[in-house]
């Protein structure tokens, strides 16, 4: 659960002017307080600040409570003066709350309050907006981030960005905690999946772990035959296991299936990039042609694994799958001019927790590209609204770049992979060329659901540039 601060600022001149002013104001803190904490975040509210001593005060105990993002909520107009103190100290991502009580003032009512004091009390209460250009002020002199959320109490869309923000704190408090495993090596030849590990590391705070495939094949031959028959149910009970599916290729994936996840147990591993090849007919490559299974089932608990060593993309799925769509790992396979849609699939692993019907486990007889034969997973990503992922690294930085579309019914390849057709509202040749335009490697994550708005603000909190196409 991630932790944010929440503080309120006012002016101490008027609480004595102006009776329940200050309990009102504090009122509509606690709401927003409590609206948070629904939103599954752990709410540190120091209150209403309305002078630099208490700035100071509040600023320390906010530091001492670590919280990942601040939302400064600007009850009525207040001084400077009393929030620069906490914002220098906290050195966090700051998002300041322009939030009206209602959306506008009941102006007739208003003017029949006959006493001028008290209507002064009563704008006071609704005049957020004052203090909000002087904020931006000091804030842009100081050389100091920060967003907007401004609207009213009632508003939904007040509460879907305060939510968007929340959720995208967290999923960067995912990524800087986040173990990632790179077992193997490149795929020889394939220049737009190298990665910088130090770049991913800096970008996104990941702990990138080294693995072995020694490792693996000792937990493989140690796997047990109970490990294996359970392994074997988990198959049966997550996937719709086709009858061409030979029992010892079963029993191979299971038992490698067994030795993955004491991998990521062993090594607390939050996701995984992988490829291997080696002599033809070597011990790892027994195990490398009988991971997708294995891998298809961490993806769908949490711990997605992309192939071909993709790192970059292994990163996209972890963040697909932290704002909880899923992040299923994809490349472009075809297109439609005739139905004017972009099919994107690969031979797995899969997010079989975002699929459209049964999650096929199937037999191929050649993993196009790659030695061995094995199984494969067969699966259609649900039909609806998605949203497209890459981590792109780029010249100069690493920064992100979405698209949403739609992943629609029709006819596609059943070839024992994932395959999926996508519409975007560009229009098919204008997404392949601006997409392609922006350098990413040939692989994204796709979840579901339109989630674009959500990952900009990750890139804020990151300090990552967002590139949207759609």
């Amino acid at each position: 659960m991630i932790k944010v601060g929440l503080f309120g600022i006012g002016l101490d001149t008027y609480w004595p002017q102006f009776e329940g002013l200050l309990e009102r104001l504090e009122g509509y803190q606690n709401q927003i307080a409590n609206k948070m904490e629904t939103f599954g975040a752990e709410v540190v509210n120091v209150g209403l600040i309305d002078s630099p001593e208490r700035a100071r005060e509040a600023a320390e105990f906010l530091k001492k409570e670590d919280v990942g993002i601040v939302f400064l909520y600007v009850s009525t107009y207040a001084l400077s003066s009393t929030v620069l103190p906490v914002v220098q100290k906290l050195k966090c991502p700051i998002v300041i709350l322009n939030i009206q009580p209602v959306a506008a003032i009941d102006y007739e009512k208003f003017n029949k309050m006959g006493d001028r004091g008290l209507m002064t009390g009563e704008w006071l209460a609704h005049c957020q907006a004052c203090s909000v250009p002087e904020i931006a002020n000091v804030f842009n002199r100081s050389g100091l981030d920060y967003e907007f959320v401004t609207g009213y109490l009632g508003e939904q869309s007040v509460w879907d960005e305060i939510q968007n923000w929340i959720e995208a704190a967290n999923v960067a408090d995912v990524m800087h905690n986040n173990r990632l495993g790179v077992l193997g090596h490149y795929y020889c030849g394939m220049l737009d999946v190298y990665s910088d590990l130090t770049k991913q590391a800096a970008a996104f705070g990941t702990h990138i772990e080294i693995v072995e495939m020694c490792e693996l094949k000792k937990h493989r031959d140690e796997a047990t035959e109970l490990e294996i028959q359970n392994k074997l149910a988990e198959f049966q009970n997550t996937f719709t296991v086709v009858d061409e599916c030979e029992e010892a290729e079963l029993i191979r994936a299971a038992k490698t299936s067994v030795a993955l996840d004491k991998l990521v147990q062993n090594h607390n591993l939050g996701s995984l990039a992988y490829y291997y090849e080696g002599e033809s007919g070597n011990e790892y490559e027994n195990i490398v042609t009988s991971v997708i299974a294995g891998n298809t089932l961490l993806t769908g608990k949490n711990i997605p694994v992309a192939g071909e060593y993709e790192i970059k993309n292994a990163q996209a799925m972890k963040i697909m799958d932290a704002f909880g769509v899923g992040g299923s790992f994809s490349e472009f396979y075809a297109m439609d001019f005739n139905d004017d849609i972009v099919m994107l699939g690969h031979d797995g692993p899969a997010h079989f927790a975002i699929a459209e019907g049964n999650v096929q486990l199937v037999p191929l007889p050649v993993y196009h590209g790659k030695p061995g034969k094995g199984l494969s997973i067969q699966m259609t990503v649900k039909h609806g609204p998605v949203t497209l992922l890459s981590v792109v690294e780029g010249k100069d930085e690493v920064f992100l770049l979405v698209a949403e579309g739609e992943s629609v019914a029709g006819p596609v390849l059943q070839i024992g992979n994932t395959n999926s057709r996508y519409r975007f509202s560009i229009g098919a040749r204008a997404f392949m060329n601006e997409w392609s335009k922006q350098g990413p490697s040939h692989h994204c994550a796709i979840g579901v659901g339109h989630i674009a708005n959500k990952i900009d603000k990750l890139g804020n909190l990151l300090k990552l540039k967002v590139v949207r196409i759609c």
